[in-house]
């Protein structure tokens, strides 16, 4: 129903990434911000002596959000991971937010995710024969995400 008020949709240029203060900063793409239920089948029999299949959700799963970066000297991605391939998973768990700024760099997105971990950190592909950016990517887990603003 429309309101008289038109509403721009956002433009994806610009957002930060901030996990537990540690992998923080501005990155090239991200991807994963949702999350899916399975879907269970459940046959039954309707008042009328029909046979039908009712879909109800079942589990609920999140997806993992992967970050892409031009490489840098930072190493934290890289020791963030040296956390879990060590068996310290429960030290390498962070909060963490993906905030969206509008082109006045003002806040107008945020979403939240709980109790994440690297799971893949994967280093630039090198080609000398490109004027291209090395980009490393970052792929979490965590176990919930909420959009708050």
């Amino acid at each position: 129903m429309p309101t008289g008020k038109r509403i721009d949709p956002l433009v994806s240029v610009n957002f930060y990434v901030d996990v537990g203060g540690k992998v923080t900063g501005m990155f090239k793409e991200c991807s994963g911000l949702g999350s899916e239920s399975d879907v269970v089948e459940h046959k039954v029999v309707t008042k009328g002596g029909v046979p039908t299949v009712m879909k109800v959700p079942g589990l609920m799963k999140w997806q993992n959000v992967v970050l892409k970066r031009g490489v840098t000297n930072d190493m934290e991605i890289w020791n963030w991971r040296k956390q879990v391939e060590e068996g310290k998973v429960v030290e390498a768990r962070k909060d963490g937010s993906i905030t969206m700024y509008d082109q006045t760099m003002k806040e107008v997105a945020r979403w939240n995710f709980l109790s994440a971990w690297p799971v893949k950190v994967s280093g630039p592909s090198l080609n000398a024969g490109t004027n291209e950016i090395a980009v490393e990517e970052l792929t979490i887990s965590h176990e919930g995400m909420k959009r708050v603003k």
